[in-house]
């Protein structure tokens, strides 16, 4: 379980307070306006910025004050965090040695990871040469191959069009459900929340509140969440 108790997080001028918790497993979409504090609540759970009070604990330990390297947390950002000086097979193994002295099973977890993904005989590529759908797919195998429970995805996919999109969406979707794993996904469409979020977190007016089902918000959403998402259908 993932709980963020009287969390109190500062940028400058900005202000965001949290005080919810999801279970493990859950698959949830953070929402709402542009500016509003969704980017920076994923920064403060993945540990790129420290809470001004409160905590963030997982699974009944207190992770607040541990450095990125050291949280049960992968975050994957828009750019998909892909060295293009490395191989597809080197920035997979960063995230297993940071040395890159890898062993056989390494080697072959990385393989395996690359399949999963449909990258089956890419390793040996550098991302300049994959298309914008293989480097999502590659970045999503680094956070697979990782292992960690917890999985940010800041609007990985939002580059792509409306069918890769899905595509990588529901690949998301059903490997980190299949491992258990607890999903907090960025998004500014609705159609992504409602294609693989069993609930919906609105972060607006400086706060994040706590996940309502993704079918009830839609049906009857709160007006800060309506003005937002504008002629977008929500059903």
């Amino acid at each position: 379980m993932l709980q963020l108790e009287g969390l109190h997080l500062q940028l400058g001028a900005f202000t965001l307070r949290a005080d919810l918790s999801l279970p493990t497993g859950a698959m949830v979409a953070v929402m709402g306006p542009s500016g509003g504090g969704k980017s920076t609540l994923l920064a403060a759970i993945a540990g790129f910025l420290m809470p001004v009070s409160g905590r963030i604990v997982w699974s009944g330990q207190d992770i607040t004050a541990l450095p990125p390297a050291a949280r049960p947390v992968s975050i994957l950002f828009q750019d998909n965090n892909l060295f293009p000086h490395l191989t597809v097979a080197q920035n997979l193994g960063l995230g297993l040695r940071p040395s890159l002295r890898l062993n056989s099973d390494e080697t072959d977890r990385i393989e395996d990871a690359l399949a999963q993904v449909g990258l089956a005989g890419l390793s040996g590529r550098k991302p300049g040469a994959l298309s914008g759908g293989q480097q999502s797919r590659a970045a999503l195998a680094r956070v697979l191959l990782g292992g960690r429970p917890l999985v940010l995805l800041d609007e990985p996919f939002a580059a792509l069009g409306p069918g890769l999109k899905d595509e990588m969406l529901d690949l998301a979707a059903s490997m980190l459900s299949a491992q258990g794993r607890t999903l907090l996904m960025v998004t500014h469409d609705p159609r992504d929340a409602r294609r693989i979020a069993e609930t919906v977190m609105l972060v607006a007016d400086g706060v994040a509140a706590q996940p309502v089902a993704t079918v009830e918000i839609f049906a009857d959403p709160p007006s800060v969440l309506r003005d937002y998402l504008g002629d977008q259908p929500l059903t």
